[in-house]
């Protein structure tokens, strides 16, 4: 059975399903328990304007994940949005003290009306700053009392590690302020946006962080979290192959969050101008090759990003990059002849995944970048000039 990868907003049954917020018709409020305790939160700490962050030296875990959700909780907060389709659920959380929320844009798109609620039960309408589609990230600003924005902590994504324990908290299936607890399984996925490049396909979005914390329709826009309370991480999709009987996906234990670094690149800049501009080579890639394919293009590396298309005129183009062209007779409409990508600055790069890592994290539009790639067998190092994605 095919595998999808699944957006974690709750949307309309009327439109397919691939992320992780939950929707609902024009109409009809969502599917939520009888029982009021069930999604009630805890009570909010005292007040503070400052990012809270929570120490988990000296206790157990489970003191260390009840004194987190204590802490964290009044800066998380459930979205709704009225759309054309009806309207979806999705979670979010306070940015800073000016009330900037982020959420994810498959959660605000084709708004009509945003409504954000507080933990503490403050409800209020919340104005579209701006958005990223290759990140997938959204900004809300929400004119609230100052006493309702608890701004998190973020933290560094470049520091996590595959083991490390996370929590993500959320609105799944309307259940305000859910927590689930996992570890963080992977680092460095990429998925395709939705910024749909010149030719019709998508360009990429790097630096996912792969996750088994459960994490369902609603959860979209929430923050996943280290056990010290700092955000690592926006909760973005999940893969499988599984629904329930009204079309929703099931989680799998396969999610996806937006690395906090990126995060941190992207919307301070959505907060002063509205968007962000990504780096931009202008190539092809695909990377895992199997031996059969490394031996028939005649690689002599087994692992890299094998350039398989150049934009004419790009900043690949322009560096003197050569993708594949010679017809091998192989499956995934591979062409020999194409450079293999080692090394981005002198760090090696041993897949295209890490490629789309280290630019996004660490390149701007107009920033140079050297390159080495396997030629016939040599390697050779070419500079290119990084444009903006069209």
């Amino acid at each position: 059975m095919k595998v999808k990868t699944h957006l974690l907003v709750a949307v309309s049954v009327l439109v397919f399903a691939s992320l992780a917020c939950q929707t609902f018709q024009p109409g009809a409020a969502p599917a939520l328990p009888v029982d009021p305790t069930v999604v009630a939160p805890t009570a909010p700490i005292a007040p503070t304007l400052a990012p809270i962050v929570v120490s988990a030296q000296g206790l157990s875990q489970q003191d260390t994940l009840t004194t987190l959700y204590q802490n964290v909780s009044p800066g998380i907060v459930s979205i709704r949005v009225l759309n054309a389709q009806g309207g979806s659920l999705g979670s979010g959380f306070v940015f800073d003290d000016q009330g900037h929320v982020v959420t994810n844009f498959h959660v605000v798109e084709g708004q009509k009306k945003i409504e954000v609620d507080f933990t503490s039960g403050f409800k209020a309408y919340g104005n579209l700053v701006g958005t990223d589609l290759d990140s997938d990230l959204a900004v809300i600003k929400v004119d609230a009392p100052a006493s309702e924005f608890h701004p998190l902590k973020l933290g560094d994504s470049s520091q996590l590690k595959v083991g490390q324990s996370v929590v993500a908290i959320g609105n799944p299936f309307g259940l305000n302020g859910t927590m689930t607890l996992g570890i963080v399984s992977a680092l460095g996925r990429t998925l395709p946006s939705a910024h749909e490049s010149p030719g019709g396909s998508f360009f990429s979005a790097g630096d996912l962080i792969q996750t088994d914390a459960s994490i369902n329709p609603g959860n979209s826009g929430g923050p996943l979290l280290n056990l010290s309370g700092e955000v690592v991480g926006v909760n973005r999709a999940i893969r499988t192959d599984a629904s329930n009987n009204t079309g929703e996906p099931v989680n799998s234990g396969i999610g996806f969050s937006i690395a906090v670094n990126i995060v941190k690149r992207v919307v301070p800049e959505i907060i002063k101008t509205g968007k962000y501009d990504y780096p931009y080579m202008g190539l092809g890639s695909v990377s895992d090759l199997s031996l059969d394919e490394i031996n028939a293009l005649g690689l002599s590396n087994h692992s890299g990003a094998y350039v398989t298309n150049v934009t004419p005129g790009g900043p690949g183009d322009k560096a003197g990059l050569i993708a594949g062209k010679k017809d091998l007779g192989l499956q995934r409409g591979l062409l020999g002849g194409g450079d293999l990508i080692i090394a981005m600055d002198g760090q090696p790069i041993k897949s295209f995944d890490e490629l789309i890592r280290y630019l996004i994290n660490n390149k701007a539009p107009g920033d140079s970048i050297v390159l080495t790639v396997i030629r016939d067998g040599k390697q050779v190092d070419l500079t290119m000039v990084l444009t903006k994605r069209p």
